[in-house]
């Protein structure tokens, strides 16, 4: 099972089609959003994927968001997500304090750990925790990027954004 990952957002509606797109391609099962959509204009953008996502800093009008997202059924869940796909324990948590983070991928419950926040695309082992940052979607200062989790492999890679899909082959 494939799940596409992306947070950091920030309204950036080209780069969103973008992802949109690339997760279809790939069929992913599901889409985790760390966090940082901002808008609920962006929400629809997101429409036909099985997204579950978080909060993060920077989303100002919850309401609205929730809103946007139980019309296009995007799946919010709040400023925290624990869940299991294909046996796998997932956290997601935007990352906006550091500690939290870190206590979550050192406290060995989860398989994945995703956040956000940072802008830094990583993926990182520890202890039992896979460790993924997929960067930001929108930019920003770098290229954009997402991130693949295979749950039957438990492995994980960053995506350029911009790659085309024959470079992904």
């Amino acid at each position: 099972m494939l799940v596409g990952i992306l947070s950091d957002t920030h309204d950036h509606v080209e780069h969103i089609k973008k992802a949109a797109k690339r997760f279809k391609s790939l069929k992913t099962d599901i889409v985790i959003h760390a966090g940082d959509f901002c808008s609920p204009f962006t929400i629809p953008l997101f429409k036909g994927l099985n997204v579950h996502g978080v909060f993060g800093n920077n989303d100002g009008d919850h309401f609205r968001i929730l809103n946007k997202a139980a019309e296009s059924k995007v799946n919010i869940h709040g400023e925290f997500g624990s869940f299991e796909i294909n046996e796998r324990k997932i956290a997601v948590y935007h990352g906006t304090i550091s500690e939290i983070t870190e206590a979550l991928v050192m406290s060995g419950n989860y398989d994945l750990v995703i956040s956000g926040h940072t802008h830094e695309p990583h993926v990182i082992v520890r202890k039992k925790s896979i460790w993924v940052n997929p960067g930001s979607a929108h930019g920003f200062s770098a290229e954009p990027t997402i991130a693949i989790y295979d749950t039957v492999l438990n492995s994980a890679e960053i995506v350029q954004l911009n790659e085309s899909e024959e470079e992904l082959v």
